[in-house]
């Protein structure tokens, strides 16, 4: 399994996650919201409901996601919280290399394996 810290400082999303994060950029970008037509390995499925709103939200901003930019990791981090890690991803737009729109999910460890919850995409 993949060495995450666990302490109170924010670090960069290592290079094993990226591929994760982008698979799920990928799948948003499809307008499969809920990653039932994207299985990824790692990451849970999204209930409709925060599927809904996840769409809503992108389409609030008022700007198109795109696959993930590489410039998008200078600002991409994850944090240890006391049970889980927090990662937060900025995600790409047609017009912005890297966006202000987040996509924010859990990281869990289960059976020594990284288990991904995506659960929000907004402005923080």
């Amino acid at each position: 399994m993949l060495m995450l810290h666990k302490d109170d400082a924010e670090h960069p999303v290592p290079e094993p996650l990226r591929s994760t994060f982008r698979q799920i950029a990928d799948a948003f970008v499809a307008g499969d919201f809920q990653l039932r037509d994207h299985s990824i390995s790692g990451v849970r499925p999204l209930d409709p409901d925060t599927a809904e709103w996840i769409a809503d939200s992108i389409s609030t901003y008022g700007d198109a996601i795109a696959p993930l930019n590489e410039e998008t990791w200078n600002r991409s981090v994850y944090r240890w919280m006391d049970g889980y890690w927090q990662a937060l991803v900025d995600l790409t737009t047609i017009s912005e290399p890297v966006s202000d729109l987040t996509l924010h999910a859990k990281l869990y460890e289960i059976d020594h394996d990284l288990v991904v919850t995506v659960d929000a995409v907004y402005v923080p």
